[in-house]
């Protein structure tokens, strides 16, 4: 078959070399000798981040529009109804494409790698699905210097890192690229940095704090992420608004707004700060940095916190306390924002999302979830600790809310209990829990499940049935947390391109290889060898 040639700059392909593979209103062209690698536990991520951009623009467009009606300036120009988007990291180019196929009002879409391979994959692919050069813009570069370039140009609207392993490299660069109220969305893979303590001066170099191997470590890797995203607008007197943070499979994907406010930094100190955890039981609390009290008017006044908020020895257990962060301790999510988007994934169908039934499920807990508390209880950890059977998850709700306290789940993990009670009341539950079944024969006198139940509860505790008790996206029997969707289903390989007389070297010896065995066939003498193809690595974030 004759490659086909467009006009233009179009590039000349085969498509026999090619498979092709559907994802939302985009099909791409992957080479079958595996020069990049398709990864459809990615298509998830793809959603969100469009639902998201999506609901960015309506929300955006929405402010402008309000503004400039509100105007009086007789010489008022009407704002602008379309966005630049960067993807800086594109490999092989699906998800441009996908925001080009499947978002309107964008002006164009920069798509940018480092590798000709990887640029070459996305001008195919744009070619294939009948996107304009004006839309689709390819670009080989290094990501950094791509958008360090921006500083003094037009910049993006919507900024998206999507590297392999950490984003902290391209962090400062995307904010500069970002504009005025732009969307930045930031992707890790490496949570064997974020959700563990086996690497924690490489997650202080990396994201400015250290892990902790707690029950909440993948909210404290979201608020790590978070915390890094941070430092860097506030270096460049900007503030980033967590709109929409996702602890998702093997990675945490953020969504933030840039603001330019020097003002707004002023609150930084008091949403940042450690977080202190027993070993043992598993009770935490975090500590700011600095508070943040109402001055006169409607100004404030900035001060450095009192500390520390807890002794050296855990209160409830006596146990040894562990230090994680700094880091974010303010709101991950934008409450309105999640509500905007979660009406529009329901509204859009599959046909429209293909992970859709997940993307409701997600949504809908961390609308539900207690935005104003850091970090949450796991209902295990809890009755590990006081070596008690778990009863049903709502019985320690209702307690919860029947003693006069908020109570949620979190999305990052099953059997969460995130709420606003004091740790005593936690544990005056749990003690309540025991009495009820008995005291296990196992717990020896003196150990820290012992001083746990040895003290006087202080709270009256009733395990009555609560109607809040149940969240309604259990009640609905909504996905809320994705079991592993495939066998092998985890990050793939890194990507990376062959020297050239390596690949020439390659390609000889495979013509060769095929010459042979076409030969070998021709004269019966025995069966044609598998056609030998070209080693290539695979790359999870396409």
């Amino acid at each position: 078959m004759e490659p086909e040639v467009a006009t233009g700059d179009a590039p000349a392909y085969s498509i026999e070399d090619f498979q092709q593979i559907t994802e939302g209103q985009a099909t791409i062209l992957f080479p079958k000798n595996n020069e990049v690698f398709y990864n459809p536990v990615q298509q998830f991520n793809r959603d969100m981040s469009i639902a998201a951009i999506k609901t960015w623009r309506d929300i955006t467009m929405a402010a402008r529009m309000e503004r400039f009606n509100k105007s009086t300036n007789p010489t008022k120009v009407a704002p602008p109804t379309t966005f630049a988007v960067l993807e800086a990291l594109a490999a092989s180019g699906l998800r441009s494409v996908r925001y080009a196929k499947e978002i309107e009002g964008i002006e164009h879409i920069v798509a940018n790698d480092l590798l000709p391979d990887a640029v070459e994959s996305i001008r195919r692919n744009a070619h294939f699905n009948g996107i304009s050069p004006q839309l689709l813009r390819p670009n080989q570069g290094d990501a950094i210097s791509v958008m360090y370039a921006q500083r003094d140009k037009k910049r993006f609207g919507v900024v998206d890192l999507d590297p392999y392993g950490t984003a902290a490299p391209f962090i400062d660069a995307a904010i500069h690229a970002a504009e005025k109220n732009a969307l930045l969305c930031v992707t890790c893979t490496d949570l064997a940095v974020l959700a563990s303590n086996n690497n924690s001066e490489t997650c202080f170099v990396k994201y400015g704090g250290t892990p902790l191997k707690a029950e909440f470590c993948h909210e404290l890797a979201l608020r790590l992420v978070i915390h890094s995203i941070q430092q860097a607008a506030n270096r460049q007197r900007r503030y980033i608004e967590p709109l929409l943070s996702c602890s998702i499979d093997f990675y945490v994907r953020i969504f933030v707004r840039v603001h330019d406010s020097p003002l707004m930094t002023k609150s930084v100190a008091s949403k940042t700060g450690p977080v202190y955890h027993c070993r043992y039981c598993g009770s935490f609390a975090a500590q700011p940095l600095g508070t943040m009290q109402p001055g006169k008017g409607s100004n404030y006044r900035y001060q450095i916190a009192d500390g520390p908020v807890v002794d050296r020895k855990c209160a409830t257990c006596g146990s040894r306390q562990e230090i994680g962060g700094p880091c974010w301790l303010g709101p991950l999510h934008n409450h309105d924002f999640v509500q905007h988007m979660y009406n529009a994934v329901s509204a859009g169908g599959t046909a429209m999302y293909g992970t859709q039934p997940r993307m409701k499920g997600m949504l809908k807990v961390i609308l539900e979830e207690l935005n104003d508390v850091p970090f949450h209880y796991t209902l295990t950890q809890l009755c590990s600790a006081v070596r008690t059977p778990c009863p049903p998850l709502v019985k320690v709700n209702s307690a919860l809310l029947n003693a006069g306290y908020r109570v949620s789940g979190s999305h990052t993990a099953q059997s969460s209990i995130k709420t606003d009670a004091p740790t005593q009341v936690v544990w005056d539950i749990m003690r309540a829990l025991v009495s009820e079944v008995g005291r296990s024969p196992k717990i020896e006198t003196g150990s820290p499940a012992d001083r746990i139940l040895a003290q006087d509860p202080t709270t009256s505790v009733s395990f009555d049935s609560h109607k809040n008790a149940n969240p309604e996206s259990r009640r609905i029997k909504l996905v809320r947390y994705q079991v592993n969707p495939e066998k092998f289903w985890g990050p793939k390989a890194r990507h990376t391109e062959a020297p050239k007389s390596k690949r020439k070297d390659q390609t000889a010896t495979a013509d060769s290889a095929n010459a042979e065995a076409d030969a070998v066939d021709a004269s019966g003498s025995g069966s044609k060898k598998p056609r030998t193809s070209q080693d290539g690595a695979v790359d999870q974030s396409i």
